[in-house]
């Protein structure tokens, strides 16, 4: 395209965001792609918020994993620091994105040490490990296909985590409708294939499997928030252009209930 600047090549120095006598060379990379143009950059242009809230954009069905990450997933933080684990690269396989999953651990980093974790259709496992590697005491991860199940159990047998991550491999509804033998987890964090519109089911069950001030966290759509009973209370939300990210708490006083008696939609 006429007027931009070649890849690594850097812009005038005269010329950077329209400012005579800014001497500091910029390459198209560090300006992320900026438009030479023969003249000074528009103000929108660069008061413009480059990540709008998720609110602005319509709901869409979850991505498949990006092939940049493809076949890989990070932990972040904690004593397992950017330690790089295999995923299958299976169809729709996505794992919560750093960004996110730094923004949920920032807001679970009191509650983390010591907690029980549950994490439901763990797919990569990306929330369970990183829980873990975080502080907390143990985790459970449930997760129904086979091939990321085997993975999940490679990568905590390279992490020599055995004793503190359980793998379990089966549907979740299922698993949540069975009586349950484990101690009541402390967060849970539940991420279904959005398609399946499991919400509602997963909230129905997921209560007798928590403890009475649980946390619990939910990936949805961009723009679409499940319906909780009335005692779970909204702690944060964020996320991403594809992605709603919500932290829930649950208060002693919970009990079963309509799950459509508020919404936070």
């Amino acid at each position: 395209m006429a007027g931009r600047a070649e890849e690594g090549a850097a812009l005038p120095a005269d010329m950077v965001a329209g400012r005579p006598g800014f001497k500091r060379q910029v390459t198209q990379a560090a300006a992320m792609a900026l438009v030479y143009h023969p003249g000074p950059v528009p103000a929108a242009a660069v008061d413009a918020d480059p990540v709008p809230v998720a609110s602005r954009f319509p709901a869409v069905a979850r991505p498949p994993m990006s092939r940049a990450g493809a076949g890989q997933v990070r932990i972040i933080g904690g004593r397992w620091r950017n330690t790089r684990l295999p995923v299958p690269d299976l169809p729709g396989l996505r794992p919560t994105s750093d960004r996110v999953r730094e923004t949920l651990f920032n807001w679970l980093l009191p509650a983390l040490p010591g907690a029980r974790v549950l994490d439901l259709f763990a797919g990569s496992g990306a929330l369970g490990l990183e829980a873990v590697s975080r502080g907390a005491a143990s985790a459970c991860l449930v997760e129904r296909d086979p091939a990321l199940a085997a993975g999940l159990r490679a990568s905590i047998a390279r992490l020599q985590a055995q004793a503190q991550i359980q793998v379990v491999q089966d549907d979740a509804l299922r698993w949540l409708a069975a009586p349950g033998a484990d101690a009541p987890a402390d967060i849970a964090f539940v991420d279904p294939p959005f398609a399946d519109g499991l919400w509602d089911a997963v909230l129905q069950r997921l209560p007798a499997r928590l403890a009475a001030d649980a946390w619990l966290y939910l990936e949805s759509p961009a723009g679409q928030a499940p319906a909780l009973p009335a005692p779970w209370a909204l702690y944060r939300e964020g996320g991403s252009r594809e992605v709603r990210a919500a932290l829930y708490r649950r208060t002693a006083a919970t009990l079963p209930g309509d799950l459509h008696a508020v919404s936070n939609a």
